[in-house]
């Protein structure tokens, strides 16, 4: 069996719309020859090259014609294949977390890989490289206020933010923010810092007395 067979062979079993990495086809024949038949596939419209090195055998609609993956399924393929991590940017960070209401015009994400810009479809989405200290608790509820909180200025940011935030995320989803607060800039650490006292004090001074006099 030639090595578009087993490459033809190898994608049937792949579902529609769900991106693949060149990767999974090592071992079907020759690097050089699977980015060959990779190439001519895309060049026959049956695949579509996302970005280096992840393609998709997109559905088709008969409405719009071929569909794109899903950003999230992209970014994901990206992670397992490559360990890269991803999150969400401070602006749509702000809007998720109901601090703002303004939509970022553009898809923008914050990764620890290089930064460059995906086409999925015609939607160009950027990614930008930052310090490892932005991406702390990455995919998680709590990692997307951390980069709310790295967005926000200094006049923005008040106890106010920090009560919204907890309004906001599940207690378990807090608590985590609130353990790696020491890793955010300074004066957003000491205002949580004081919001946890400003509650503990709230709190202890709401406690019922067993006191008679």
């Amino acid at each position: 069996m030639r090595v578009a067979q087993h490459i033809r062979h190898k994608l049937e079993g792949i579902p529609l719309g769900q991106p693949f990495t060149s990767k999974e086809l090592i071992g079907l024949g020759e690097e050089s020859n699977i980015r060959k038949v990779l190439e001519r596939l895309v060049k026959e419209e049956e695949i579509i090259r996302v970005t280096r090195g992840i393609y998709v055998r997109p559905k088709i609609s008969r409405y719009v014609g071929r569909v794109p993956p899903s950003l999230e399924a992209v970014l994901e393929t990206i992670s397992t294949s490559t360990g890269e991590v991803f999150q969400v940017h401070g602006a749509e960070a702000v809007r998720q977390l109901g601090l703002s209401t303004q939509v970022p015009v553009k898809p923008l994400f914050l990764t620890n890989g290089r930064s460059r810009i995906l086409s999925i479809g015609n939607i160009e989405v950027k990614l930008r490289k930052v310090s490892q200290r932005k991406l702390i608790l990455a995919g998680t509820l709590a990692g997307i206020a951390v980069s709310a909180l790295w967005y926000l200025t200094k006049e923005e940011i008040s106890l106010k933010t920090i009560e919204r935030i907890e309004q906001v995320l599940p207690a378990e989803e807090f608590e985590k923010l609130t353990a790696v607060k020491a890793s955010l800039p300074s004066w957003v650490t000491l205002l949580i810092t004081n919001y946890q006292q400003q509650m503990k004090n709230k709190n202890t001074n709401e406690k019922p007395s067993n006191k008679l006099f």
